[in-house]
């Protein structure tokens, strides 16, 4: 595998740091649309992106996993925080410009249908993007066609073909290689294969994960399904309304879960014995408003071993570099004052 001559910091700095992103929708309301609240999608949100890796993103659906992707290509502008992408401060005088941050970065979404212009070719799909940043159309067109390739699709057959044409495994594939096409260091994947069925979500993996050792990538891998996360991923990132509960090595975290909420949401996982079946839910009510969250640890409100201490105070994630299985519970601080809490 041929060294990336863009990489200017070398394998030990981290590819994305992103340091207290937040952002907040406004609710307006009145005759005037005046702001009345604010929906706090993403609080104070940080963590780091490693070269080569597959940082996975997991929550229930309003946690923030989407905003976060969006909020990384900067589709939608952050209310506050930092972002650095391989040393350089995003969007900062003397660091790197969003347009160049979104050539080295791209995303697939979920919904491969709307992300193609359904009056153009898959193959012009794919082009144009280099067309738009230079690239001549013949030289362009003829990358698209290899890149069709390397997804599995024959150019011959596919690449004149029109999106309504194309099953949903096959647009994907169109989708992930036009995000190739502009020869980024990461894509971020936003539940890209939560739409497909079994059998074509398991081959769109197995492809993605050919492309990433043949493409020397990094993947942001963002998804609700539990299992597929874990195969894929090498850390991974719980996230329960807007703020990070726990972030780890993946299979540290599935086989040794420290906070409650991403116990939770392993044991919701299916049974296959039907012997082994829950028959109560792992935690019971549903998320609290975004617009006003509770006061110390969001999650106190559902949380089977809360105490005083969890509504007064909310609990630290720790600083990135201090262990590498960290969570913001006041169980696993010894100082906190929870009766549960892990000896010093």
């Amino acid at each position: 595998m041929e060294l990336d001559q863009r990489d200017r910091g070398g394998p030990q700095q981290p590819l994305l740091v992103v340091r207290n992103l937040r952002k907040h929708f406004p609710i307006r309301s009145g005759i005037l649309g005046r702001v009345s609240a604010h929906v706090r999608a993403v609080d104070n949100v940080s963590f780091t992106v490693r070269k080569g890796e597959t940082l996975g993103i997991v929550g229930e659906s309003g946690c923030g996993k989407s905003t976060v992707a969006r909020l990384l290509m900067r589709l939608i502008n952050p209310d506050a925080g930092e972002q650095i992408f391989d040393g350089d401060a995003v969007g900062e005088h003397g660091g790197i410009s969003v347009a160049d941050l979104r050539r080295q970065v791209q995303m697939v979404f979920q919904d491969s249908a709307s992300s193609l212009n359904p009056r153009m070719p898959v193959q012009n799909s794919i082009a144009f993007g280099p067309i738009a940043f230079g690239t001549p159309r013949v030289e362009a067109v003829g990358q698209a066609r290899e890149l069709l390739t390397r997804v599995g699709l024959n150019p011959a057959l596919f690449g004149g073909r029109y999106p309504h044409e194309l099953s949903g495994g096959q647009k994907q594939r169109i989708n992930i290689a036009r995000a190739l096409a502009m020869q980024p260091r990461m894509i971020i994947l936003d539940e890209a294969v939560s739409a497909l069925d079994k059998s074509v979500e398991a081959q769109v993996l197995n492809l993605l994960q050919a492309l990433k050792r043949s493409f020397n990538l990094t993947y942001v891998f963002i998804s609700h399904d539990l299992g597929v996360v874990r195969w894929i991923s090498d850390r991974v990132m719980v996230m329960y309304l807007g703020e990070i509960v726990e972030i780890g090595p993946a299979d540290t975290i599935y086989t040794g879960a420290r906070h409650p909420y991403t116990r939770a949401l392993l044991a919701s996982r299916p049974a296959l014995d039907p012997d082994q079946r829950r028959e109560e839910a792992p935690v019971s009510g549903d998320p609290p408003n975004p617009i006003n969250p509770p006061s110390g640890c969001r999650f106190h409100t559902r949380c089977p071993h809360a105490e005083p201490v969890c509504a007064s105070r909310a609990p630290s994630l720790g600083a990135e570099g201090e262990q590498a299985h960290r969570a913001a519970c006041h169980m696993q601080d010894p100082a906190s004052g929870h009766s549960q809490a892990i000896a010093a």
